[in-house]
């Protein structure tokens, strides 16, 4: 398996709209998930940095897809979070569109998906998984938040998130703390595959 030196990134360039999309034959690893869902918490943990993707203060604050270089080899490219009740309208709708043309393009390897372990998937969740189903393309499902479940509360909720995401028995759904790195070796594996 080829080496991927993760703690050489680069962000790359920011896209507000499909024509500046990297067309690439590099692989790309898309991250996906709501707003407030520690998106940006899950790549710094991936990175070993603190806050390489910026995590902002406000949720919603990624509005654009944005593209890092990792180690020269691949991308791993960033979506804007969804699902944040502030947004307006026609912002939520910019996002829709952003998202729709990004996954019509095609151009990524994997997908990575956040989802709350604490709590059931939201219907924009339910969306998001669809859209990577329908892309043809692997994902993962990476369950952020664990330190906060009791050892009691995991099992359950894993079920219930495969269940509501209506998740096959091939998509693996990886329980991740970005705090204390659980889940971590198994997500990088996931990504160093595709080299």
């Amino acid at each position: 398996m080829a080496k991927l030196n993760l703690n050489r990134a680069e962000f790359v360039k920011s896209a507000a709209s499909p024509s500046q999309f990297i067309n690439s034959p590099m692989k790309a690893v898309v991250f996906a998930g709501k707003s407030n869902v520690g998106k940006s918490s899950v790549i710094n943990s991936l990175l070993n940095r603190k806050n390489f993707a910026r995590v902002g203060a406000e949720p919603g604050k990624t509005i654009h897809v944005n593209y890092f270089a990792i180690d020269e080899k691949m991308y791993f490219v960033d979506l804007p979070g969804y699902g944040y009740a502030k947004v307006s309208q026609s912002e939520r709708d910019r996002w829709g569109k952003l998202m729709e043309d990004f996954f019509s393009a095609g151009l990524f390897s994997l997908g990575v998906m956040i989802v709350d372990a604490r709590h059931k998937p939201t219907a924009d969740d339910i969306t998001m998984a669809e859209w990577f189903k329908a892309s043809a393309h692997p994902f993962v499902v990476v369950a952020n938040k664990l330190d906060k479940l009791k050892k009691s509360e995991i099992e359950p909720n894993m079920q219930l998130i495969r269940e509501t995401l209506g998740l096959n028995d091939d998509t693996r759904l990886i329980p991740f703390s970005a705090e204390k790195g659980q889940g971590r070796d198994i997500l990088v594996s996931e990504i160093t595959a595709l080299i």
